[in-house]
């Protein structure tokens, strides 16, 4: 199976090509988010904008420059579920030196409304989501990544560049916005644009077979 090249910012095009299966080298800015972070920017950014005529949204006045850029910096990009170990080198620039995923579902309560908001064309992370993300993927043309756990230190070296990071103060170093350059992250397509979803399969797999076992 060829593996297919994926550059931010990502068209929606691109996205709906895939299928569960796909192998993908991803290419370009990124954004890595995980519990903090996605809290944040529900309750700072999205929830306000629903009930607000303005745009950009009635958000305080000491956010909105960051709101301005994570817009910027997630349309057409993805958002890493990752919590990294980071290092700041003597001149004073940070670099990974791991970068392995954290566990998705947490953001399930999150992801739906942000992939909308902001633009997102993937989600990059381990386990999966649930039905709701599903959903979102396929109404607004977005996919799901798996990255592989427990190579953490591999997926590092895919790091080419921190750009910025956001929030690192009020979050601390695992749950703040990093803004990274990544080149040939290899990841896997697992929640596709068509309501396809592995991580359902295997779940119903391994019910039939406990099922059988339970039955036997």
């Amino acid at each position: 199976m060829s593996v297919k090249e994926l550059t931010v910012p990502i068209s929606e095009d691109a996205v709906r090509s895939l299928h569960v299966g796909d192998t993908v080298r991803l290419s370009g800015v990124i954004v890595t988010g995980r519990d903090a972070a996605h809290k944040y920017m529900i309750e700072t950014f999205v929830h306000p904008s629903k009930s607000a005529r303005q745009d950009p949204p009635a958000i305080p006045d000491g956010e909105r420059e960051v709101y301005r850029e994570l817009k910027r910096r997630l349309r057409g990009s993805v958002i890493y579920h990752c919590g990294p170990v980071v290092r700041q080198r003597e001149e004073g620039r940070w670099e990974f030196v791991a970068a392995g995923p954290t566990t998705s579902i947490r953001e399930e309560v999150y992801e739906p409304d942000i992939i909308e908001h902001f633009g997102l064309r993937g989600v990059v992370g381990k386990g999966g989501m649930g039905p709701d993300t599903l959903r979102a993927c396929r109404d607004h043309g977005a996919a799901y990544f798996h990255a592989v756990g427990g190579a953490a230190s591999l997926i590092a070296d895919a790091v080419q560049e921190v750009i910025t990071v956001y929030k690192k103060d009020a979050f601390g170093v695992p749950e703040a916005f990093w803004v990274i350059r990544v080149e040939d992250f290899p990841l896997v397509v697992t929640m596709d644009t068509h309501g396809e979803s592995i991580h359902d399969q295997v779940e119903m797999a391994s019910q039939a077979a406990l099922d059988r076992l339970v039955g036997s």
